[in-house]
C-alpha cells in the first residue's frame, strides 16, 4: 500500500477517485502541529525556538495516521503548494518519523489526473525555504500578538488584541474613516448644452472658456454658471473640430488571489473570506455525475501565467465556439504586477476549458456556480481578441466657450463577448466639420464633492495589496480578524466601519509603537519573508533584529503610559455611589461612565446615546408557571420573550411563538407558530411541540399544493412556492 496524506477530507475524497488500487489517501485535517494556545511557545533566549505541540483535538487523528503509516511502502505527502502546505508536510514527517530530505513531496496546482500522476512520477524534497518563512511569519506574529495584546489589555481594555498585520489594516480603515469625517463639500457645477442635428438631439459638456480647458471644480456657484448661459444662449454652435479613431480594449488578465476577491465583491458582493471559502470547494472538488472532480486550480497565487496546453485549448474552443475572428494567434501573455509574484505558479483557471458553467451548473449551488462562472469566463476571455471600438469626439464652438461631444460605437465584441462587460453604445447623429447645430437648451446642475467611501472587503484587499502588506494567503483571515476582534463591523452597505475602540487603539499604536503599524514597515518585513522562502536569507536574523528594538520599546511603553491618560476622559457627573466624578471609559463595545476612585468604587453606567436603548418592558396576559407572578415581555438577542417579573428570585422565561393562522398538517390540533433555533434562525413549527415535530424554514401561506396537497410557503422575492421539496410546483 502506498500512502498519500493532504490535509483536506474533500481533496482526499476526490484525489481517492483518481488514484485507485494500492494508493490509500488520507487527510491530516489541517495542521496536525501548532504553537501552544495557553503560552507564547517560542523560547526567545535559543534563537527563538519555536515549541510545537499536537493539540489535543488532534490526538486521534494522530494516532490514526502514525498506524496506518505502518502499513505503508512508500508515504507521499500532497498538501497544497504553498508556505502553509509545505509547513504541514513538514510537520507531518516529524509525527510520523520520516526523514524531511527523504520524504516525497508531490506537487500540483490542479487535481486532476494528469496533474496527480506526474507529481506521483516526478516527486520532490520539502522545501525548507519555504517551511522556515511559514515559521518566521508564524513567530513573528506571535511574537507581536502574545507581547502587545497585553500591553493594550492593561492600558485599554481587557480583551483586545494587536497583530502585525492585523493592527496596519485596522489603520487603514480607522484613517480612511477620519478623512471622511474630516472631508467638507464643495460645491460645483456642470453646464451641458443639449444640441440638435436635423432633429436628432445629443448633449455636448462645457470644455473650455477663452481657450483654458476647463476643471471639475472651475463652476464653483451657480451666478458663474447663469452669467455663461445667458452669454451663450443666443451664440451660434458650429463643429470646429472631429476626430474618429478606432480604439482596443483588452481583456484582463486571468485571476490572482487577490483580483478574484476584488471582483468576486464587486460583482457578486462575497466577502474575502467567503470567496476564498467557495473557492476552496470548487478547488478540492465537487461530486459531478457520480465522480469527485477539481474544478479550479491552486486559489492562493499571485501570478497570472497561463499554462501553454491551457490557452491552446481555450483558442480552440474559441474558435469551434465562437469563430476564429475571436481567437489570438498566440497566447496572451501577462505580466505580474505584484512584486513578490511567483512566476512558476499559474493564475486562478478552471482545469478544463470544456467544463463550462453551464455544463456543471447542475452540480453546484449558487454561489459556487457564480463564482466558477466568473473563474471561468475571466480565464477565456483573456485569450480572446480584444474589443472595438469607434470613438468620436466632436469640438463645437459658441462664442468664447467649446463644448465636447463624445460618441462610442462597439464595431466588434471581441472578449466581450465571453465575459459580459456591459459597454453603452454613445451614438452621435452624422456631423461634419462646420455643421451648425440648433441649442435645444443649456442645463446647468449643482453637485457637492464627495467625501472617499470606506473600504469594501476589495478596496482594501486592493490598498493592502499596492502597499505590499501581507500575501494571498493572508488577505482573507486579515479582514475577518479585525471584525471578530471587535474592532470593525460592516455598515449597511457591507463597508467596513471601525468602532470607537478602534480609534483608541489606533492612536495608541501610532504614537507608541509606530514601526508595528508602519505601512512601508511591515512590507519590508514581507520581503524578508519572501526572501527566506527563496533561500536568500535566515529567519532567525530577520526575526532578531524585528524583536530586541521592539521589546526594548515594549517595556519603555509600559513604564511611560498610563492607563487614565489613554482612557480616561473627565466629565461633570459624579458617582451615585460614593458622589466621587465620573469618568469616560471605553472597553471593545464602546464607551461608558466609570468612577474615578475605582477600584475602591466600581460603580459604571451606560452613557446616553451609547449602545442599545433599555427597551421597554411591558406586561403580557400570562403568569409565571413556577412561581404565580406576571410575565413581561422582554427584548433578547433573538428577538421578543416572556420573562417573569419575579426575575432574579425567579428566572423563568418562554419563547413568544408568533402565530402564522395556519393549522399543523400533521397533527390537525396545533397551530404552526415562528419559533427560533439556538443560533437565532427562524423556523416555522408546530405549537403542540415536543408532541408534534412538524417544521419548516418558509413561512407557510396557508393554501395547499395543487398538484401533491402540501403547504405552499413564500419563497424567494414574495413567491411562492411548494413545502415538498419533491413537488416541481
Amino acid at each position: 500500500m502506498k500512502l498519500l496524506i493532504v490535509e483536506s477530507p474533500t481533496k482526499a475524497k476526490t484525489i481517492s477517485t483518481i488514484l485507485k488500487g494500492e494508493y490509500r489517501v488520507v487527510s491530516s485535517f489541517g495542521h496536525i502541529r501548532d504553537l501552544p494556545k495557553s503560552e507564547m511557545g517560542i523560547d526567545v533566549g535559543h534563537n527563538f525556538e519555536p515549541r510545537y505541540i499536537i493539540p489535543r483535538e488532534k490526538t486521534k487523528k494522530v494516532n490514526e495516521l502514525k498506524k496506518i503509516s505502518k502499513g505503508a511502502k512508500e508515504i507521499y505527502f500532497g498538501t497544497d503548494k504553498d508556505r502553509e502546505g509545505e509547513a504541514i508536510a513538514w510537520h507531518l514527517c516529524h509525527i510520523l518519523k520520516v526523514d524531511p530530505k527523504k520524504a516525497k513531496r508531490i506537487i500540483f496546482h490542479e487535481i486532476t489526473d494528469e496533474a496527480l500522476h506526474e507529481a506521483i512520477e516526478e516527486p520532490k524534497k520539502i522545501d525548507m525555504n519555504l517551511v522556515d518563512a511559514q515559521q518566521a511569519r508564524r513567530i513573528l506574529d506571535r511574537l507581536v500578538g502574545y507581547e502587545l495584546s497585553p500591553f493594550l489589555w492593561k492600558k485599554v481594555a481587557k480583551g483586545l488584541s494587536a497583530g502585525r498585520v492585523q493592527s496596519v489594516a485596522l489603520r487603514l480603515v480607522v484613517e480612511r474613516e477620519e478623512e471622511i469625517k474630516e472631508f467638507k463639500a464643495e460645491e460645483y457645477w456642470s453646464l451641458t448644452a443639449e444640441l440638435l442635428k436635423n432633429k436628432k438631439q445629443f448633449p455636448a459638456k462645457f470644455h473650455s472658456l477663452d481657450d483654458k480647458v476647463l476643471d471639475k471644480m472651475d463652476l464653483k456657484n451657480k451666478e458663474q454658471v447663469d452669467k455663461i448661459v445667458e452669454d451663450l444662449e443666443n451664440e451660434k454652435y458650429v463643429i470646429e473640430e472631429l476626430k474618429e479613431k478606432k480604439v482596443l480594449r483588452q481583456s484582463h488578465a486571468p485571476f490572482t488571489t487577490s483580483s478574484l476577491q476584488q471582483e468576486a465583491n464587486n460583482k457578486l458582493g462575497f466577502s474575502a473570506k467567503q470567496t476564498m471559502k467557495i473557492a476552496q470547494e470548487l478547488y478540492e472538488g465537487i461530486d459531478t455525475a457520480g465522480r469527485h472532480t477539481g474544478l479550479i486550480t491552486y486559489m492562493r497565487t499571485d501570478s497570472c501565467n497561463l499554462s501553454e496546453k491551457f490557452t491552446l485549448q481555450v483558442k480552440n474552443w474559441i474558435t469551434s465556439e465562437l469563430g476564429k475572428e475571436y481567437a489570438e494567434e498566440k497566447p496572451r501573455k501577462f505580466k505580474t504586477k505584484t512584486r513578490s509574484a511567483q512566476e512558476a505558479h499559474e493564475a486562478i483557471r478552471p482545469t478544463s476549458v470544456q467544463s463550462t458553467p453551464q455544463d456543471i451548473k447542475q452540480y453546484l449551488n449558487r454561489n459556487q456556480y457564480r463564482l466558477y462562472e466568473l473563474i471561468w469566463k475571466r480565464a477565456v476571455a483573456s485569450q480572446a481578441k480584444p474589443a472595438c471600438f469607434s470613438h468620436t469626439i466632436a469640438d463645437i464652438k459658441a462664442g468664447n466657450a467649446m463644448f465636447r461631444a463624445t460618441g462610442n460605437i462597439m464595431e466588434f465584441d471581441g472578449y466581450m463577448k465571453i465575459y459580459g462587460t456591459e459597454s453603452k453604445d454613445i451614438i452621435l447623429p452624422d456631423l461634419e466639420k462646420g455643421d451648425k447645430l440648433d441649442l435645444k437648451e443649456l442645463v446647468s446642475k449643482q453637485h457637492f464633492t464627495e467625501p472617499p467611501a470606506r473600504f469594501s472587503d476589495a478596496t482594501l484587499v486592493k490598498v493592502l495589496e499596492e502597499h505590499g502588506i501581507g500575501r494571498p494567503s493572508t488577505y482573507a483571515p486579515t479582514i475577518s480578524t479585525i471584525i471578530e476582534r471587535g474592532y470593525v463591523e460592516r455598515d449597511e452597505n457591507k463597508r467596513l466601519e471601525p468602532k470607537e475602540v478602534a480609534f483608541l487603539v489606533n492612536e495608541l499604536l501610532v504614537k507608541n509603537f509606530p514601526e508595528i503599524v508602519d505601512y512601508d514597515f511591515t512590507a519590508k518585513l514581507e520581503d524578508d519573508l519572501d526572501d527566506i522562502a527563496d533561500g536568500k536569507k535566515e529567519w532567525e536574523p530577520i526575526i532578531s533584529e524585528f524583536y530586541k528594538p521592539f521589546k526594548k520599546n515594549l517595556m519603555e511603553k509600559y513604564k511611560e503610559v498610563k492607563k487614565e491618560d489613554v482612557i480616561d476622559e473627565k466629565t461633570d457627573e459624579v458617582c451615585d455611589v460614593c458622589e466621587a466624578p465620573m469618568v469616560v471609559r471605553i472597553s471593545r463595545y464602546g464607551k461608558f461612565l466609570a468612577c474615578s476612585a475605582f477600584p475602591k468604587c466600581r460603580f459604571t453606567k451606560p452613557m446616553e446615546g451609547e449602545g442599545k436603548e433599555e427597551p421597554e418592558v411591558k406586561e403580557s396576559d400570562e403568569f409565571c408557571s413556577k412561581c404565580g407572578a406576571k410575565m413581561l415581555i422582554k427584548e433578547g438577542k433573538y428577538g421578543q420573550f416572556l420573562g417573569c417579573s419575579n426575575y432574579p428570585n425567579c428566572k423563568n422565561m418562554k419563547p413568544i411563538n408568533d402565530a402564522t393562522g395556519v393549522k399543523c398538517p400533521k397533527c390537525k390540533t396545533g397551530d404552526i407558530v415562528a419559533r427560533r433555533t439556538k443560533r437565532g434562525k427562524v423556523f416555522f413549527g408546530c405549537s403542540s411541540y415536543p408532541k408534534c415535530h412538524f417544521a419548516l424554514w418558509s413561512k407557510p401561506t396557508g393554501e395547499k399544493c395543487p398538484d401533491c396537497g402540501e403547504l405552499m410557503v413564500v419563497a424567494a422575492k414574495g413567491k411562492e412556492k411548494c413545502s415538498n421539496k419533491e413537488c416541481k410546483s
